[in-house]
């Protein structure tokens, strides 16, 4: 069985909690057991990590080098202003997918541009949790 890193940006544990007219109303642990159970359904076995600091997140990304097939990420509000964690993705080398619940090109001027595009093989915004369905299909159809 193939083996996802799922990795979550800051705030992302404050789901349901945090501006739920844009982020939704589940929680993250419910988020986490959707993507678990889409990414056994697709061949996967899952490994989630979330953090709200960005060092954590580099380290966690370098890790994977050797122990993952493959990384979906969302950087939450690091998306947009993060070149270490896109040089990290860029440093293992791993195929990526990322992830954002909302749709970034329709919020603030801001939060338009990402860095973690710059590398991942698929971005998905706006789809709320169906966008991590999409991203591992994505993973699962690239032949890993």
């Amino acid at each position: 069985m193939k083996k996802v890193l799922v990795i979550h940006g800051p705030n992302m544990n404050m789901l349901g909690i945090r501006e739920p007219g844009i982020y939704g109303e589940g929680t993250f642990p419910e988020l986490e057991a959707y993507i678990d159970s889409t990414a056994q359904e697709l061949g996967f076995e899952a490994e989630f990590f979330q953090s709200n600091h960005e060092g954590e997140i580099v380290d966690r990304i370098q890790e994977a080098y050797g122990n993952a097939d493959c990384i979906l990420i969302n950087p939450a509000a690091y998306t947009h202003t993060s070149v270490a964690i896109l040089d990290a993705l860029r440093a293992v080398g791993l195929p990526v997918a990322e992830v954002h619940l909302s749709d970034i090109a329709g919020r603030e001027e801001f939060r338009r541009f990402s860095y973690v595009s710059l590398y991942a093989g698929k971005t998905v915004t706006g789809l709320g949790w169906e966008g991590y369905r999409v991203a591992l299909e994505y993973l699962a159809g690239i032949g890993l």
